[in-house]
């Protein structure tokens, strides 16, 4: 009875998808129909089908524009004032320390060069 559990390896389902891809095209084929698949394709190919994007006046393409970039900012996560000073202080720290680490090579590649060749 417990053999009727466990699948041998041979009999796996083969028909499930191993690979995230597999998966992503197996949910894009069954969230619309074949038929209705290929036809949107053919339309999207199609130029007629949809109207360029360059056209219209430009104050009404810079306001679209404008509307749009607020509406990402709305979804931008801001930073408290205490994360703020912590990682400004991070980045500070860090820049302080590869500026010494980079003149002290250039100090001692410096001073090599000119014991060699001086």
């Amino acid at each position: 009875m417990s053999e009727d559990r466990e699948q041998r390896p041979d009999e796996r389902d083969t028909a499930r998808p191993t690979t995230a891809a597999g998966r992503r095209a197996e949910r894009r084929a069954g969230a619309r129909p074949a038929a209705a698949a290929g036809a949107s394709a053919a339309k999207r190919s199609s130029k007629s089908a949809r109207p360029a994007q360059g056209k219209g006046s430009p104050f009404k393409r810079l306001s679209r524009f404008v509307r749009e970039v607020v509406a990402e900012l709305r979804k931008v996560i801001w930073p408290t004032r205490k994360q703020l000073v912590t990682y400004t202080m991070v980045v500070l720290v860090f820049v302080v320390f590869m500026v010494s680490f980079v003149s002290l090579l250039d100090y001692g590649f410096a001073s090599g060069v000119l014991a060699l060749f001086g």
